[in-house]
């Protein structure tokens, strides 16, 4: 006889029960901000908006008497251009009650948006940032207070699927021996989809996450309207069919990008942006009802054996929190200009697009400074049997399928991009190779793979 071993006789989705509040700004710009996202690109200005840019904000805590909140922010903003930002946003949710650590500040990053930095203030139209950048922290500290005060007992559960709409954007030129960015149709991509549903007592929707690696770079040098990209549509599907805010998180997308892109047509970006809307909607409709689990309710008699399962309300949901954050300190490479040489450069440099890589270039090494080494924090979020990881800079997506095996069962929604950043965090191999995001990186060899190494021995702390 053979022997047909036993399976779990309860299913719930990954879930975390505590507190939950939500809420929205607008943060669209003037359109004479500084809006230059592209070496290409023929404008300083944008002409249009194609959708809002918004913040969402979603506080968390346990269900205990003061409960010590965390704040996770979704902008929808390009990048880190400088440490002024940085220092500015960070101070802002500090003032807003949201304590170093327990706050996320996550960059949709857009292509298609205004420049925030002040460093770039003496552009045209940078006259206009510093009191956008004002307004956007007014916006964020607002959100908090009201999503704090509007927080009520909830359930964050997640679920894992997939999308298409990621593919690998380092391709080889047929033209000459470098590597340039768009579509390899001859590579393989990391196109996991991590969705999450937060759900009130009464089983109504709150909020939704999308976890996504892809850059937003559809919408290119010859479009002039202010944008989030594919994520404006995705978001639209989603929230038209569960009338909740959903707060988009930008994945590790180094070298990940649509196949269609550098364009001007807002229709295409829509387009892609429905392509993940409809696939995160999938992945919502496979869940169980909120707060509610599977159960094995035994075996019917019928042409087969069948074994039927019911739905029920778990009476038992994880609620513990935990808070880490890893400190780490990043080799600069040595070939990186000072900055002296790259403002002699750029002051005889006569090519536009060569202008805007020198530019970007001295910004970077303008934030790194002049020591050897940079520093960046790497937080990671136990919310019952959910994992959020976050980190500053660019990495390729190697890095979150590393993590996701270490977590082992426990999902984990990785963001990069978060709460600042200056450049690209790629392998130790592609250093031998002649790709955008190993000049760009100001990070020695090494630096990409030091941070995965802290991200999984602060795992491994988390899941004992």
């Amino acid at each position: 006889m053979i022997s047909v071993p036993s399976a779990p006789s309860v299913f719930h989705a990954p879930a975390f029960a505590g507190s939950f509040g939500v809420a929205r700004r607008d943060i669209t710009p003037p359109l004479d901000i500084y809006a230059r996202n592209w070496g290409a690109a023929q404008h300083d200005m944008a002409q249009s908006v194609h959708r809002p840019l918004t913040l969402t904000v979603l506080t968390m805590a346990t269900n205990e008497a003061e409960a010590e909140p965390l704040a996770l922010v979704s902008l929808d903003l390009g990048w880190w251009r400088s440490a002024a930002e940085e220092k500015i946003l960070r101070e802002t949710l500090r003032k807003a009650g949201i304590a170093e650590g327990r706050g996320i500040l996550a960059l949709s990053h857009t292509h298609a948006g205004p420049v925030f930095s002040p460093a770039l203030a003496g552009q045209p139209g940078g006259q206009r940032i510093p009191e956008y950048l004002h307004y956007v922290c007014r916006q964020i500290r607002e959100a908090v207070a009201e999503a704090l005060l509007m927080a009520v007992p909830g359930v964050w559960e997640s679920a894992t699927g997939t999308c298409p709409l990621a593919q690998n954007r380092d391709m080889r030129d047929p033209q000459a021996p470098r590597y340039i960015v768009g579509w390899n149709p001859e590579a393989t991509a990391d196109q996991t989809l991590m969705v999450g549903r937060v759900s009130d007592a009464g089983g109504r929707c709150l909020a939704t996450l999308v976890n996504y690696a892809c850059h937003p770079t559809i919408l290119a040098w010859e479009n002039t309207a202010l944008s989030p990209d594919f994520v404006g549509a995705m978001r639209e599907i989603i929230e038209l069919e569960t009338e909740a805010p959903c707060l988009f998180l930008q994945g590790a997308s180094g070298e990940l990008a649509p196949r269609h892109q550098y364009v001007s047509d807002p229709e295409i970006a829509d387009r892609a942006g429905r392509c993940l809307g409809h696939a995160a909607l999938s992945v919502l409709h496979h869940l169980p009802s909120p707060g509610c689990e599977l159960a094995f309710d035994g075996v019917v008699e019928s042409g087969a054996p069948l074994a039927v399962w019911k739905e029920r309300i778990c009476t038992e949901l994880p609620e513990q929190m935990a808070v880490r954050r890893r400190d780490l300190d990043l080799l600069i490479r040595e070939d990186l200009p000072s900055a002296e040489t790259l403002k002699n450069d750029l002051a005889s440099c006569g090519d536009h697009a060569l202008q805007e890589r020198l530019h970007r270039k001295l910004l970077i090494r303008q934030s790194v400074g002049d020591q050897p080494t940079y520093p960046v924090s790497l937080l990671l979020w136990r919310l019952g049997e959910i994992l959020v990881v976050a980190i500053p800079n660019e990495a390729y997506s190697a890095i979150q399928q590393d993590v996701r095996k270490i977590a082992g069962a426990l999902p984990v929604f990785f963001i990069t991009l978060a709460n600042g950043g200056c450049g690209y965090l790629v392998p130790e191999k592609a250093y031998d190779e002649d790709l955008y995001a190993m000049w760009q990186s100001p990070f020695a060899r090494g630096s990409w793979e030091k941070c995965r190494d802290g991200l999984g021995e602060e795992i491994r702390r988390l899941a004992q």
